[in-house]
């Protein structure tokens, strides 16, 4: 199943990038404060909703732009097929596919596609994560100072906006760095392959973190809610991270969002 899932991500990918050649920004709409779309997220959507029920017909959808009307059930494709539109509106190269397939709250398969660089993002429960085929891991580093990490700025919920920046100050002045690339998929499939220690951000949903959870938990580093829990899935925080400095990077931000 994972290949027929790796070969439509990667079909879907390609229309994104086209796409991208002649787009016109005047197509945008927008859903809310900062939450943009545009034909192509929906298009590429309902491609992936049409691959995937060929796949696996008894599975739900849970999708970012609801085109399936047909409900959550035992198993569900969880997709965004488009994580970081506003990038991709701006001509910035780093947006991505993600597709995760759960039971209930745990993730059997996670695929994401950088399109930027056409990197394929790939791991199943038990099987490891890779990259166009090659195996992937966490990064090894255990101290903060020698870390990169990345996160998201809030654009819409702003309620812990103090803790957030407390949260910036703290990792600005104790790590290599911060990033913000502006896909969570993106995010989650560099901290799986060791380009980050660690990620963190509220107000994500399921589509946004499905797939990249699990590629982090099958190269060997952690999930969790902003307090050290398993509510990251359909919560509103997450941190991943390696194995090394999670337990550190979970105190900093637990201790800031209390």
């Amino acid at each position: 199943m994972t290949a027929e899932v790796n070969a439509l991500v990667t079909e879907v990918a390609k229309y994104i990038s086209e796409e991208r050649k002649s787009f016109d920004n005047k197509v945008v709409s927008d859903k809310g404060i900062n939450q943009l779309v545009s034909y192509v997220d929906v298009e590429a959507e309902k491609q992936l909703v049409a691959g995937l029920a060929k796949i696996f017909p008894e599975a739900g959808f849970i999708t970012e732009e609801e085109t399936s009307d047909k409900g959550r059930a035992e198993y569900n494709w969880i997709i965004d097929p488009l994580d970081g539109t506003t990038n991709f509106i701006h001509n910035l190269p780093v947006y991505s596919v993600s597709v995760g397939l759960a039971k209930h709250k745990e993730i059997l398969i996670g695929v994401v596609y950088e399109i930027g660089r056409k990197e394929l993002f790939t791991a199943w429960q038990g099987g490891g994560a890779w990259c166009n085929g090659e195996k992937i891991q966490v990064s090894a580093e255990t101290e903060l100072r020698k870390s990169l990490m990345a996160t998201g700025f809030p654009y819409y919920d702003y309620v812990h906006m103090d803790a957030y920046l407390e949260t910036l100050k703290h990792l600005m002045r104790t790590t290599h760095g911060l990033r913000r690339m502006g896909s969570a998929a993106v995010d989650l499939a560099y901290v799986a392959c060791g380009r980050f220690e660690g990620f963190f951000e509220y107000g994500l949903h399921a589509w946004d973190v499905a797939a990249g959870c699990l590629l982090v938990k099958e190269a060997g580093g952690n999930v969790s809610d902003f307090k050290g829990g398993n509510e990251f899935l359909f919560g509103d925080s997450i941190i991943a991270s390696n194995a090394g400095l999670y337990k550190e990077l979970a105190g900093i931000i637990g201790g800031k969002f209390k």
